[in-house]
This record gives C-alpha cells, structure tokens and sequence, in this order.
C-alpha cells in the first residue's frame, strides 16, 4: 500500500513539472552593468536545485574530512574495547575447559586493558561488571589450582568493583560473586564461612535454588540438622530434586535428626519438629520409637507413633514392606518392657490383624509374643510354633525359638528346651 501511495505521488510531481516546464515563457533577466543577461525560468530553477545539491555534498565532504581524527580514535577505542571483550571471553572458554592457567592469563588481559581505557579517559560504560567478572574468573582459576592466595585477593577485588555502583546488574554480579565464594568455603570444608557468605546474601537471592543446595551442604557438613532439614523441605518444594531422591534425603536429614537426642524430652521435641509427612515415613517412626525405648521413654508415646505405620502395613497385606520386620522388633520392644492394662488394645489389634492374615509369619509371631508377655502360655506356643515355618529373619527366629525354650522351661520339659536352645545355636 506504501508502494502505490510514493508511485501515486511521484506521478503526481511529474505531471505538475510538466505542466509547469513545458509552456513556462517566463524569463529572469540578471543586470550585471554593463552586462545583461536573460535566462529562461526553467534553467534558473534547474541552476538552484544543482548549486544546492553540489553545495550539501561540499559541506558533507568537508564535516567527514575534519571528523576524521574523531572517527580513527573512535576506530581505536572500539578495536580496544573489542579486544577486552574477546580477552574476557577467551577466559570464560579456557575455564569450561579446564586451562586454568590460560583462564587466568586471559583475564588479567582484560584487566589490563580495561584499566588502560580508564586511564585513558574513556571508559566502558559497563567496565564495573567487566572488571568484576575478570577478578571472578581469575579467582576460579586460582581456587582451582589450589592458589588460595590469588582466590581470595581477587575475590575481594570482585566485591570492590561491584561496590562502586549500586545498579541491578552490580547487584547480581555481586551475589554471583558470594554463591561462588560459598561454593569455595564449602569445597574447603569449612562449613561455617560457607554459611556467613550465604547469610549475607539478600533474602530474595537466598532462596533460589542454587544458594538453597549450597545451604544444605554447608548445614549437612556443620551438622546442623534441623536448619538442613528446613532447607531440604524448601528444595522439595521447588522441585529441586526428583520425588524419591526428595524423600530419601528427607528421610535421612529425619533420622539424623531424632539421633541427635539424648533423653526423652530431647526426643520428643526432635518428633515435634517433623512434618506430618515425614512422620509417616515408616523408617522415621519406627527409628523414633526405636530410640525412645533405649532412653527408657514412655512406650505409649512411641506406639502412638507407630500406630499409622502399622495400620499401614495391616491395610497393604499383599505388599511386602521392608520395614515389617522393623516394626515388628519395635513392637515387640515396647512390650518386653512392662505387662501393664495399657497394653491390651494393642494385643486386641495384633490378633485381629493376625486373624485377618493367618499366613503372615510376622503377625503370628508378635501376636505370640503379646501372648507370652500377657501370660497367654498355650497360645504363645501355638502362634510362635507356627511361624517358624515360615520367618525369614533369623533374629525373629532366634528370639521365637528363645521364647519355646523359656515355655519348655516353665512347662518342666527339659528336652523341649534343650532342642530349642540348639535351635537357637544353630541359627
């Protein structure tokens, strides 16, 4: 449509000139005494628009001409600057690639020119950032030669140069700048500067994804467990790791967690701590239980923990847990403690779910040991006596082959206990 709108108008300055040249008889006479000169209309205004044009083009060529010394310096400003910037790049190239030694002589190449165009007086509108990234690179190949001299002397003059400019570019360079030297704290092991490098950061950049697992490496490695597990729940939140790798740290950071305890109330706070998620987690309740028994806590605290696991396990017949056997000794644990009324419910929910599931050898044998510390003699037997034929963990048989000993004994039938011992012996 443009095309055809110029076309339009240029027919339409054509026919106007035409118009205008083809029968003008006008004259322009020019008295120059003694002189006269007569010329025709059209060749004056020809005449004009020529001198008009030869005389744009004479200052045009004499602008270029006088501009000349600006345009060479110019040329040579930007050949400098190009120079800088392919110095700074060859660094980052030669890092990635692991010449840590060419790395660095390339970004003291840059520095060098950088500085010389300050001197200069000219410059780079970006030089604060390019400077701090050479330090940064300069800093990485030192670290990574073990130079920890020239890491920290540079590291310190990549901080100086995003000080001087309080922009949001300088402002991301300089956190950049702190992950790194986190990731070098870290990698010296020395957890605790890790952690003051990541404190200072601002909040918002603190918990991005990349300061949260630097976090929780440096936690993990200080030992602190409960700031690490926070920061393992903030990674499973922002789906930093897959779901079972998420789980498994979870669970891990959880366990170390309840470990850390030494006296009930310790524990119970460590407990309090937990997620409703993580409490579910069959190796979390079952080691909690676990270890309030060897604190000597209350055991109706830890099978209240255990009680969503196990009506897990009761529930999931047909799946084989592997924390059954688990659950069974922690079970089995808080009633060789005491025989007291408040056991009752739970040997009611042992022998239904045994009832339930007569084949499951793990249910007969804690349903035979709720009998035997409830004094149930004749069912203790029978139940322990049948799952023998099918257990599979050597110390669940150990510890049933045990208990037909001690009835053997109770019973008076000395033979009965000797092949239990030898049984016990054997396994």
């Amino acid at each position: 449509m443009r095309a055809i709108a110029w076309l339009l108008a240029l027919f339409g300055v054509a026919v106007a000139a035409a118009l205008l040249a083809g029968n003008n008889q006008s004259t322009v006479t020019v008295f120059w005494p003694p002189y006269r000169v007569d010329l025709s209309l059209n060749l004056v205004l020809l005449l004009t628009v020529a001198t008009f044009i030869a005389l744009h083009y004479a200052l045009k060529a004499l602008s270029a001409l006088f501009a000349m010394p600006q345009q060479a310096q110019r040329w040579r400003l930007q050949q400098k600057e190009r120079a800088t910037h392919a110095a700074l790049l060859d660094a980052f190239s030669h890092l990635l690639a692991g010449r840590f030694l060419r790395a660095r002589k390339a970004a003291e190449v840059a520095l060098r020119q950088e500085q010389a165009l300050l001197a200069s007086g000219h410059p780079l509108a970006h030089g604060d950032k390019l400077r701090a990234l050479a330090h940064l690179v300069t800093a990485e190949s030192g670290h990574s030669l073990q130079d920890k001299t020239t890491r920290d002397s540079h590291l310190q003059q990549a901080l100086d140069s995003t000080a001087q400019r309080n922009t949001l570019e300088t402002q991301e360079t300089r956190e950049g700048i702190q992950l790194r030297a986190a990731h070098w704290a870290l990698a010296d092991r020395d957890a605790d500067a890790a952690l003051q490098w990541l404190d200072a950061l601002p909040q918002g950049a603190a918990r991005r994804t990349l300061a949260l697992r630097v976090r929780l490496k440096a936690t993990r490695l200080a030992r602190q467990t409960l700031p690490a597990l926070e920061t393992a729940r903030l990674l499973a939140k922002h789906r930093a790791f897959s779901p079972a790798a998420a789980q498994s740290i979870l669970r891990g950071l959880a366990l170390e967690l309840l470990n850390t305890a030494y006296d009930p109330a310790q524990l119970q706070r460590a407990w309090s701590e937990l997620e409703p998620t993580e409490r579910l987690m069959p190796d979390v309740a079952i080691q909690a239980a676990q270890r309030l028994a060897t604190l000597q806590g209350d055991t109706a605290t830890a099978r209240m923990w255990l009680l969503p696991i196990w009506e897990q396990m009761v529930a999931h017949p047909e799946q084989e847990h592997a924390f059954g056997t688990k659950l069974v000794r922690a079970l089995e644990a808080g009633f060789s403690a005491t025989n007291s009324p408040a056991d009752l419910p739970w040997l009611h929910r042992i022998e239904a779910a045994q009832q339930r599931n007569p084949r499951d050898a793990r249910l007969q044998y804690l349903a035979g040991m709720a009998c035997l510390r409830h004094q149930l003699w004749g069912k203790a037997q029978q139940l322990l006596t049948q799952s023998l034929h099918q257990l599979e963990d050597s110390g669940l048989q150990r510890s049933a082959w045990r208990a037909l000993a001690d009835l053997a004994e109770q019973r008076g039938d000395l033979a009965a206990a000797q092949a239990a011992y030898k049984q016990v012996a054997g396994i």
